[in-house]
């Protein structure tokens, strides 16, 4: 494909996300409907696609409007590259620019610039002060690929000589143990000897460190509350805990036995009607905005609302309240999001002892992605 056939790919693919369709989804269709493209073309338009969106707002002022060809017009100036020389018409580039859209477009306002939706900007510049045009200028990123070493199978060390025999370059993080950064070589992890063999699994730096504070004995025995695709389940199987996972739509959950295999990793998946008994530790991994997040799925900023947010706070509140129902006497609950907000962090714990006085705060931890890649929060109380 060339630049202009891949710039009409990315217009045609963000204009669906402008009419709702979930970003990823999105550029899955396209590439199974556009057999034309190699790898290599797919790459490139799902980065244009996903850089347009981290930076919608900024690009759309550039480019005069939130239409698809409005964005791409926007990327080109912003990369200072002549827009005559993708919308050129030719091939199955996109159609030449009409005066009205020559003319279209102007510099970022210093909001727009932010590339966040007002009313989240206000929110992170009470919750982050002075840090928070670090963190919004951060969050206008690509965010870094990082691996967990399946301690079940390989030291860090010795995943990360796997990989760099199949060309796949790591650093290995001192923070966490299990932590490698992908340098080079990302897009042949999947067809690598250390992922078929279950030596690696694509976890963020910030859930990894989590999972590695939750002080854990051989056969303790483990509730994932809201499991999703498993990583953290089979993060906490692979340092010994006895992991039994749930989740409210079980759907999420259907390649966890698959993975759980290629780990090496024994859990348990309770019944669909819900878990029962008691735990010494309960994990609840609960819905979030996913604000730490939005470097990877940054369609996601741009369709949180305020009334979306009052309503997951609410689901949080009542998950904590759940998961202290298989906490035993003594033992512990993890309280995690992927969210940078207070509301969701903070507050939701200090409501949630104030409503518990058998639960006290033993830990809490908030992370950045000016340090520690995504944003994550863990608080960790005891019953």
């Amino acid at each position: 494909m060339t630049p202009a056939a891949r710039a009409a790919a990315a217009i045609e693919i963000l204009d669906a996300i402008n009419a709702g369709a979930p970003a990823e989804a999105q550029l899955t269709r396209w590439a199974r409907a556009s057999r034309f493209a190699g790898s290599g073309d797919r790459a490139a338009v799902r980065d244009l696609v996903y850089a347009t969106l981290r930076r919608r707002r900024s690009r759309a002022a550039l480019g005069g409007g939130d239409s698809g060809r409005a964005l791409i017009l926007g990327a080109l100036r912003e990369a200072g590259v002549d827009p005559a020389t993708i919308f050129d018409g030719t091939g199955h580039g996109p159609a030449p620019l009409t005066v009205e859209e020559s003319v279209a477009g102007r510099p970022p306002t210093a909001a727009e610039a932010l590339d966040l939706p007002d009313w989240i900007s206000q929110r992170f510049q009470h919750d982050f002060g002075e840090n928070f045009p670090q963190i919004a200028a951060t969050l206008r990123e690509r965010a870094p690929v990082w691996l967990r070493a399946n301690l079940a199978r390989a030291t860090a060390a010795q995943a990360q000589s796997a990989l760099a025999r199949d060309g796949i370059e790591t650093a290995i993080d001192p923070r966490c143990d299990t932590a490698l950064c992908v340098t080079a070589g990302e897009r042949r992890l999947q067809a690598s000897a250390a992922w078929r063999e279950g030596l690696v699994e694509l976890q963020d730096l910030s859930p990894q460190i989590a999972c590695a504070a939750l002080e854990l004995t051989p056969g303790t025995r483990v509730l994932d509350l809201c499991a999703g695709g498993g990583g953290k389940a089979l993060a906490l199987a692979a340092r010994g805990a006895q992991v039994t996972a749930w989740d409210a739509a079980p759907a999420r959950m259907r390649d966890l036995p698959r993975r759980a295999e290629r780990a090496g990793a024994r859990i348990t998946l309770a019944d669909p009607s819900g878990p029962q008994g008691l735990y010494d530790l309960v994990v609840a991994d609960v819905p979030c905005s996913g604000s730490g997040t939005w470097r990877r799925t940054p369609d996601a900023k741009w369709r949180l609302t305020p009334e979306n947010l009052v309503a997951l706070e609410r689901t949080q509140a009542a998950i904590l309240t759940r998961a202290a129902t298989h906490v035993r006497t003594g033992g512990r609950l993890a309280y995690m999001t992927c969210s940078l907000l207070r509301s969701e962090n903070e507050a939701q714990v200090a409501d949630f002892l104030s409503a518990h006085p058998d639960f006290r705060l033993e830990t809490s931890r908030r992370m950045s992605p000016l340090t520690e890649s995504d944003g994550f929060f863990l608080a960790v109380l005891r019953r």
